[in-house]
């Protein structure tokens, strides 16, 4: 029974050495290259720790996800079950609205989860926080998974979860300085990263491939004195002329 809840829950199997009755996991090769069957597994694992070290609840510090994990279950159902799912929603920037939204995929972004897939009153994909829902519930109407969806290819060119099908990628430069050039080693900005010239310990330039989108910007902009835009000119414009707005209100 556990063997088979762990491979529902995983997708892991756990088969049994007939001639030596110990127990193995039949693909660990398999497991080692899937990111998300590692983050289940560490995020059981780890609050099975905390569980069984009470001591240790106040000692282990988790970035908080204010709101919409309690849509998480019926979301996933949704989605292995391919219904759709009517939301009221309620954006920064409008006022309260019904959609009905064909779930392909979920990413968590800055402490936010999102669904990505196709919004019927926008006849495109879109991202819907799960923070900016009010309501959500689960229809008879069924749909059929796109064959040439992927997910991360959706998300490949980009930071974050804006995606424009418009924007092409471009060539990205970007020089960091000091100690900073070792934080983006450790933890590249996006998988696209390159290293293409270092200056010791001075400075270092990264190259990527990505679309310009505002969440490259705000990123680019939250690194603040440690790191230069060095391509695209326009990129390097807006940045500039950004960080100019922002000295304008300190004076």
């Amino acid at each position: 029974m556990h063997r088979e809840a762990i491979a529902e829950l995983f997708g892991v199997q756990v088969k049994c050495d007939p001639s030596t009755y110990k127990y193995y996991i039949a693909s660990p090769e398999q497991l080692r290259g899937d990111r998300t069957r590692q983050w289940l597994l560490n995020s059981f694992s780890l609050s099975n720790m905390i569980e069984a070290g009470h001591n240790m609840k106040n000692r282990i510090i988790f970035e908080e996800i204010p709101r919409g994990t309690e849509y998480l279950q019926t979301i996933i159902e949704s989605m292995q079950q391919n219904f759709e799912l009517q939301i009221d929603y309620q954006s920064f920037y409008d006022h309260r609205v019904t959609y009905h939204i064909q779930p392909y995929a979920m990413k968590v972004y800055h402490q936010r989860w999102y669904i990505v897939g196709y919004l019927k009153e926008q006849e495109g994909i879109r991202n819907i926080a799960l923070d900016r829902i009010l309501e959500l519930e689960l229809t008879n109407e069924k749909f059929r998974y796109p064959d040439d969806f992927d997910a991360k290819k959706y998300y490949s060119n980009t930071i974050g979860v804006y995606v424009n099908e418009n924007l092409k990628p471009q060539k990205v430069v970007i020089r960091a300085f000091g100690i900073h050039v070792e934080y983006m080693r450790t933890l590249p900005l996006h998988v696209s990263q390159n290293e293409i010239a270092c200056k010791h310990q001075q400075y270092s330039d990264f190259q990527y491939k990505l679309c310009l989108t505002p969440e490259l910007s705000t990123k680019l902009l939250a690194m603040g004195e440690n790191v230069e835009v060095l391509e695209p000119v326009e990129l390097r414009e807006e940045i500039k002329n950004r960080l100019a707005s922002a000295m304008e209100r300190y004076k």
